[in-house]
């Protein structure tokens, strides 16, 4: 069984784009494998900034030979008079055997003639040869290049090809490449062209021969590289940056670390600006002292061995120094006219081209943000509104300032720095400056499921309201995210909601969020262009449920039946349905769980009865009569179950006490068991039948409040 090997070279791939690249082609050359019956083990990728390359392990070298049977024409219509009609000589040529040959197979229709046909395998290396190049043409790349003709486009121009079966070169063309097997080494420490001597391990050594590693061993020189470099400065450590190091690990195939340093007057600048510059722009680690107060020096990594002479030190610190004095510039430049005196000028700042301008924006976030500071307070939640109206105010003027231009990463944090240097208002107590400030620089958090949410609850507010506010009037105008396609980021900004109500605990529900948000926008010019209120909330309640569901799922680690369970009850109140999905995932773990699982199973039963007499259009009454109950079975899970057992679960419900109330529905087991042992729910008499299906409605609502126990998956179908 041969070892298969496919490399793709190219021209610098840009490293944002290589781990989703790599991965994508990984899969499509497996499922190629399996669906051509040529896998038997696992396939492994390799890559670096010039390649994309997938190895596998031992395939089939041909198919098998596969005998199937085929059917054709009836035995009438075949046959007349005992003779083979021109329909059968048909078939037999179709399926290449003589007519004499040909069977007869009897099926529900009747009787058929049918042949079996042996369809002999094809070579591994003709499979290949024809199915590759689709699979390489249809990679997804953020931006594509075009050259030579205009069908030929990939991410950046091909330049070489390797495609091999243990040492047999594959015949595959790719866009006028021809596959052989020559690959390339680093593109300075080598003499670049390397002939790989056979697919498999001997294909990693000889590029690690000719400097260039895979990505692990990559990212191991790359620290073992920072860290030797920072040791030169006594009690110095470099600061982990794992975004960065997935960065430089897919801009380099040979790497090493150089230390460098810069006038320590810069240290008077925010640490933010200084981070972000040698970190977006320069893509350098940060050093810092014992203390992790940052120091004075970067490191480097580069995609060669050594700079012995310092000339690359030196270039990087003349470049990092004229980065820092621009930064200087703008920081002092942007002082001379404060965030109050800023606001003004959002009028010219446009936010989305039928939404107006940042200026009518805060203006609306300032009045969401109000009402929910009141929401808060009457749930007896301790909040500064004087410090969220500021907030709201100042929260957007940093899109003026020089600094942003210049380093948009920096949007928020600016402000909040600004707000925490100027006096904003001579009447105000530091403290409150302060807590401002604050709120200001983290009204962007989070920026990701990974990110820490606002340190304030003022903070979080403001968070809340101003992405509130953007998804309010992007859905308003239709421009709802589909697919892939979300140019708003409004999924991001819809997760970050959700993950600050859960993670401070607020009581606001999505759906009124929305609403009150939507209505921020009333009596603008805007408001002309948007969709029906019924069709906003709709679109609206879907795409937060599908955002509450990730976070549940994804981030919590919460099963997928006990998601669904919960929302099924209730998808609005974020804090709620964390703790009843907490609640609902101890309780299957508990003793009573094999209870519960009855009881879920006993509602499945349950809304499938109501569902066919939905589908029947049987009515059903608000509430069943005691007098028609004709059995003790009715009488008991009536009594019992909803009067009784209902009562007190709804009660611990209100109160929060989901534990006891999981425990509540348990114990309905028995009286359900009984009541399917014992009663026929669709019986003939209309009124009995009536009654029966309104006992079980009732059950099935009131018991649903905590989770839809139906969606929960038992082991009893």
């Amino acid at each position: 069984m041969p070892d298969f090997l496919l490399e793709i070279g190219c021209e610098e791939i840009p490293a944002r784009m290589i781990d989703a690249a790599s991965e994508e082609l990984r899969q499509r050359v497996a499922a190629l494998l399996s669906r051509e019956r040529l896998l038997l083990g696992e396939v492994t990728h390799f890559d670096t900034p010039r390649r994309l390359a997938v190895m596998a392990a031992g395939i089939a070298s041909s198919q098998a030979d596969q005998t199937e049977q085929i059917n054709g024409p009836s035995v009438t219509v075949a046959y007349k008079d005992g003779q083979p009609t021109p329909a059968a000589h048909a078939f037999a040529k179709k399926a290449g055997v003589d007519v004499a040959k040909l069977e007869r197979v009897t099926s529900p229709k009747g009787e058929y003639l049918a042949a079996k046909v042996t369809k002999k395998g094809r070579t591994a290396a003709e499979i290949l040869a024809e199915g590759l190049p689709k699979e390489l043409s249809t990679i997804y790349w953020p931006k594509n290049m075009y050259w030579r003709k205009p069908n030929e486009r990939f991410v950046r121009p091909v330049r070489w090809l390797v495609a091999m079966l243990d040492g047999k070169t594959i015949p595959l063309d790719f866009d006028g490449i021809r596959a052989g097997n020559s690959s390339r080494g680093h593109r300075i420490l080598t003499d670049d062209v390397v002939t790989v001597p056979r697919a498999g391990s001997a294909y990693v050594d000889s590029l690690r021969a000719a400097k260039v590693l895979g990505r692990g061993e990559r990212e191991q020189q790359i620290r073992k590289a920072l860290d030797a470099a920072t040791r030169t400065v006594p009690g110095a450590r470099w600061r982990e940056d794992k975004a960065l190091l997935d960065t430089v690990v897919n801009l380099t195939e040979f790497p090493s670390a150089i230390l460098g340093a810069f006038d320590p007057q810069f240290l008077s600048l925010p640490e933010e600006v200084l981070v972000t510059v040698m970190r977006d722009h320069q893509k350098y680690f940060a050093v810092e002292d014992a203390v992790s107060k940052l120091a004075p020096y970067f490191l480097a990594v580069l995609n060669t061995d050594s700079d012995p002479q310092g000339l690359i030190r030196h270039g990087n610190e003349r470049v990092l120094r004229a980065r820092f004095n621009d930064a200087r510039f703008f920081w002092e430049t942007d002082q001379k006219k404060s965030l109050l005196e800023r606001l003004d000028s959002l009028k010219h700042v446009t936010f989305q081209k039928d939404l107006g301008s940042y200026f009518d924006k805060t203006q609306r976030v300032q009045r969401l943000c109000s009402w929910l500071s009141e929401i808060l307070k009457q749930s007896g939640i301790a909040v500064r509104p004087g410090v969220i109206h500021k907030a709201a105010c100042l929260s957007k003027t940093d899109l003026t300032t020089e600094l942003v231009k210049e380093f948009t990463e920096l949007q928020g944090i600016v402000g909040g720095l600004y707000a925490r240097v100027q006096q904003l208002d001579p009447t105000l107590p530091e403290a409150t400056r302060l807590a401002i400030a604050d709120a200001i620089y983290d009204h962007y958090k989070p920026e990701s499921t990974d990110d820490d949410v606002p340190r304030s609850t003022e903070g979080a507010i403001l968070s809340i309201g101003d992405k509130a506010d953007t998804i309010a009037g992007m859905f308003a105008l239709g421009l709802v995210p589909s697919g892939s396609k979300d140019p708003f980021a409004l999924r991001r900004q819809a997760n970050a909601i959700v993950k600050v109500i859960a993670e401070k605990k607020l009581p606001l529900r999505l759906g009124e969020l929305m609403r009150d948000a939507r209505s921020g926008y009333q009596g603008s010019e805007a408001e002309a262009k948007f969709v029906k209120a019924e069709t906003f909330s709709e679109s609206v309640a879907m795409f937060f449920r599908e955002r509450l569901e990730f976070y549940l799922k994804d981030v919590c680690g919460y099963a997928y039946d006990v998601v669904k369970a919960v929302l099924g009850a209730d998808a609005e109140d974020v804090v709620d349905a964390v703790q009843r999905a907490e609640a609902l995932t101890k309780a299957r773990n508990s003793e009573e769980a094999k209870d519960l699982e009855m009881v879920c199973f006993s509602f499945k039963r349950i809304k499938n009865i109501l569902k066919q007499a939905d589908e029947k259009q049987i009515s059903i009454p608000e509430r069943p009569a005691e007098a028609l109950m004709a059995s003790p079975a009715e009488t008991n899970l009536w009594i019992n179950g909803h009067v009784k057992t209902g009562a007190l679960y709804e009660t611990r419900r209100e109160e929060g006490d989901y534990d006891s109330a999981l425990s509540d529905a348990a114990s309905l087991r028995p009286l359900l068991d009984r009541f399917f042992e014992e009663v026929m729910v669709m019986v003939d008499d209309k009124q009995l039948r009536a009654n029966r299906l309104a006992i079980l409605k009732t059950i099935y609502a009131s018991f649903s409040t905590i989770a839809d126990f139906s969606e929960i998956v038992t082991e009893k179908v």
